[in-house]
């Protein structure tokens, strides 16, 4: 009887352990190809340098379909385990936040809250996989059928890791949401197994940021080639990465002694305490090294989107 419970409980316990895998977060967008061709994508100028950004608040309050859509394949994506971030009510909570920060005012000066276009750029939701949603309706006299992509982005490399494309049967009364449901799920399971793959692989190998180290031009004089017990700066920051990296894997494609650009840096999933781990909190530990003994440097860190970190030596 003992032999038979044990063989039970073996037999189950690869698919408890399965069931309990972890998934990755995603949020479902329209794709840039899609906000353009529909009118929803806004032009910003910057000396000289012209920048094309999706307006993806007013695509989902004036385009039905595309919010219906949007939720069709978020549906799609929870039943195959998948936790996910909304687009509509992510937009809201940034657009709440950016209103009370817009009310914090200095009691002393009348001061607004300071924001840095780079931390603009950080107010975005930390979806591990971005999926990206575009779809175009092919009319043959009364029919209609839908032709799709979809493609899954990683949120800190913007590298795809995964894709779809297909056309869905024709239709003479179909909504445009149902239709697309219809053709998405003839490929959704190799769709879903690409996105668990990548994730699978994060976990195993850790997750691509990239981050560089400046020196404040502020006259102090200080050095990537400054030496501490006998090793440079240099040297120092090099080990401090190696030794924090899964499996030692990041390369470091520039230095000189006032600049190290560290790419292909993989970081843990998750930090000891079970904590996702993302760029901000591994750069913010290489910064607490450097400033303890005998370094004592002081320096500011700044992030740029997901998988970028600037970690600046000199001066906060």
């Amino acid at each position: 009887m003992k032999k038979r419970m044990i063989i039970a409980i073996l037999l189950l316990l690869p698919m408890v352990m399965f069931g309990q895998a972890k998934k990755p977060t995603i949020m479902v967008v329209p794709a840039d190809t899609w906000c353009s061709e529909n009118g929803y994508m806004s032009k910003s100028e910057n000396q000289g340098h012209v920048t094309y950004i999706p307006e993806y608040e007013r695509a989902l309050q004036e385009h039905s379909d595309l919010y219906n859509a949007i939720t069709k394949i978020g549906e799609l994506m929870s039943e195959n385990g998948f936790p996910l971030k909304d687009l509509s009510a992510t937009i809201k909570s940034l657009n709440q936040a950016e209103a009370e920060n817009a009310m914090l005012v200095s009691k002393t000066s009348g001061a607004t809250l300071a924001e840095t276009p780079y931390e603009k750029l950080m107010a975005r939701a930390k979806a591990d996989i971005i999926v990206e949603l575009a779809w175009k309706i092919n009319s043959v006299g009364p029919k209609n059928s839908v032709t799709y992509t979809l493609r899954g982005l990683d949120a800190y490399t913007n590298k795809q890791v995964a894709a779809a494309q297909g056309t869905g049967a024709a239709s003479y009364s179909a909504e445009i949401p149902v239709l697309i449901e219809e053709a998405v799920v003839q490929n959704m399971d190799n769709f879903v197994v690409q996105l668990q793959n990548h994730f699978d692989d994060l976990l195993t190998n850790g997750r691509e940021i990239a981050l560089e180290l400046r020196i404040f031009d502020n006259g102090s004089g200080a050095s990537f080639e400054d030496e501490y017990d006998g090793m440079e700066l240099t040297e120092i920051i090099d080990d401090w990465i190696a030794q924090n990296t899964v499996e030692h894997r990041y390369s470091l494609s520039d230095a000189t002694e006032n600049v190290m650009v560290f790419e292909q840096v993989r970081i843990p999933l998750y930090r000891t305490n079970g904590m996702p781990m993302d760029t901000r909190h591994f750069a913010s530990e290489l910064r607490k090294y450097l400033r303890k003994d005998p370094y004592n440097l002081t320096s500011k860190l700044v992030t740029k989107g997901l998988g970028k970190a600037i970690l600046i030596i000199g001066e906060k």
